[in-house]
């Protein structure tokens, strides 16, 4: 569990700042600095460093297949999470006539590959109600020609979090041919997943995995490996990269290691090992008991304000973020800034993000200080 020393210890660039703003930017433990250290040093010995990059990366699926509950063949990496939605798009080869669900409240990454198809599929949009979905306007938009369901568990928007049980079992019954995917960017790491039953999960690494950019989290459970193989070209996923036939055909590696098309970004990687670790070692579910408590009390201390957050609120099932309209919401972000205490804003929205390394005192000083912005 994070305690005060521990915090200190491990993210000392916390120490003096109200920092609320995980949900776009994680902040590394120390650990992930010396992992990096290490990646520099591996490097510097040129082909004799191969062993030990390569050392890493199946470390690093292997605790990253711990954490989304997969196999570490299940799991791989390509650069950000935009690119594994491309590839996705590659696989599935989508036609004018098949169709498409998303939602608004997902982020663009994984929305917006099917409208930039050159096949253009026919793409439906859920509709949100009261910042959040229901699944009687979800049956709807399903069908026969539904290929993809694509969701977030948690939304970046606004932090409304999927009820990820409810949500499968209506694409199962009303689209049993849909692949679904599921985008875990703003809930791995931060609370136990869910989302048992998706045949592809997808991630960034640098928000609460508390890695670093450059890196994307790809998870194909087994029985989804062959219908969602990456169609690109490459080296790194192809069976026979270097055999004589190899500009004759291409032989692709099915599921999650055809979406790592080239040479591994190995710093990332490093990083992500090291990250994982460190949440595996505090316990993700340790995280949850300790965060989402700081969830509920920003919730009530901004209804006691006056404010409503914009997702429906379950303090049983919460995600880590909240987030809330305002007219003054650019003068109240500034104040804020002011006072060292870091949130996102963005088109007069503001949105908070609880991580295991806040605190009780971090809420009631957001708190404070925003009742006198107010």
């Amino acid at each position: 569990m994070f305690t005060p020393e521990t915090i200190s210890r491990d993210f000392p660039s916390l120490v003096g700042k109200t920092y609320l703003n995980t949900a776009a930017e994680g902040i590394p433990p120390l650990i992930v600095g010396q992992a990096l250290q290490q990646y520099f040093a591996d490097k510097a010995l040129g082909m004799d460093g191969r062993e030990a990059h390569f050392r890493a990366e199946r470390e690093a699926r292997e605790i990253t297949a711990y954490h989304l509950g997969l196999k570490p063949e299940e799991v791989s990496f390509c650069s950000c999470s935009a690119e594994a939605y491309n590839l996705l798009a590659s696989a599935l080869a989508l036609e004018p006539e098949d169709e498409v669900v998303i939602n608004e409240l997902d982020f663009p990454s994984g929305a917006t590959p099917w409208l930039a198809d050159r096949g253009r599929p026919t793409v439906k949009v859920w509709q949100s109600v009261q910042g959040g979905v229901t699944m009687e306007h979800l049956v709807p938009l399903l069908g026969s020609r539904t290929r993809l369901v694509q969701v977030s568990l948690v939304s970046f928007y606004n932090g409304y979090r999927l009820p990820w049980a409810e949500f499968l079992a209506t694409v199962r019954q009303h689209a049993p041919q849909a692949v679904v995917a599921v985008d875990v960017t703003q809930a791995l790491g931060r609370f136990p997943l869910d989302c048992q039953g998706a045949d592809i999960l997808i991630s960034s690494t640098h928000k609460w995995t508390l890695g670093i950019h450059g890196g994307g989290i790809v998870g194909i459970p087994g029985h989804a490996a062959n219908r969602l193989t990456a169609r690109a070209g490459g080296w790194y996923h192809l069976q026979n990269a270097f055999n004589d036939d190899r500009f004759k055909r291409v032989e692709i590696k099915p599921g999650a290691a055809s979406f790592a098309t080239g040479m591994p970004s190995f710093a990332p990687i490093y990083a992500l090992n090291a990250a994982l670790r460190y949440l595996a070692e505090v316990g993700v579910a340790q995280i949850a008991c300790h965060a989402d408590p700081l969830v509920v009390q920003a919730y009530h201390g901004l209804q006691e304000l006056g404010i409503t957050p914009m997702a429906p609120f379950d303090p049983g099932y919460c995600s880590g973020i909240l987030a809330f309209r305002h007219p003054n919401a650019e003068a109240i972000h500034r104040r804020l800034h002011e006072a060292n205490i870091h949130v996102m804003y963005h088109a007069g929205r503001i949105r908070i993000a609880l991580h295991g390394y806040n605190t009780a005192n971090d809420v009631t000083r957001f708190l404070e200080v925003l009742k006198l912005a107010l």
